[in-house]
């Protein structure tokens, strides 16, 4: 079901709001993004704002909490014990849509590239708050939601991110 047909995320809010142009809101979901706020300077580790689209859909296959290196799956599934056994890790679940900005000197291209800063919509351990920074710069959301989500939207969705 592709109903989705734009993404707004509000930093301020700590939300996602997924539109139909025919029938408006349609999915809501709290999300957790940058510890470092927003920004757009590749290795601030901030949410990039502005207009972005969906690049890539990556992991439709994978079980929910599949654990992601590199946006491949390692063969992993969290657990409260692989945590431990990898305390420093940031983690990267079910599935990931890799962002690319839109407008070229805030978003895209040079050292503000969203894309090259590989910053993704992604699923995060259901142990991590949501509605309160702490990314490292991507957006995190709860499994169940980003699985749902992914399952509305294509590659080339536009994603507006808003202070």
């Amino acid at each position: 079901m592709l109903d989705i047909d734009h993404i707004e995320v509000s930093i301020q809010s700590q939300s996602l709001r997924g539109y139909s142009k025919d029938r408006g809101v349609v999915f809501e979901a709290t999300v957790s993004t940058a510890k470092n706020g927003c920004g757009q300077i590749f290795g601030s580790e901030c949410t990039p704002l502005g207009s972005h689209r969906i690049r890539a859909k990556i992991g439709g296959d994978c079980p929910e909490n599949a654990v992601f290196v590199g946006r491949r799956p390692t063969g992993e599934l969290y657990s409260s014990a692989l945590a431990d056994c990898y305390p420093n890790r940031d983690w990267i679940l079910t599935r990931i849509m890799w962002l690319c900005g839109n407008e070229i000197g805030l978003n895209r291209l040079g050292n503000v590239d969203t894309q090259r800063r590989y910053v993704y919509i992604h699923g995060a351990p259901d142990s991590h708050q949501m509605g309160v920074p702490s990314s490292h710069g991507c957006i995190k959301m709860r499994n169940t939601e980003i699985i749902e989500l992914f399952n509305r939207v294509k590659i080339g969705t536009t994603v507006l991110i808003s202070a």
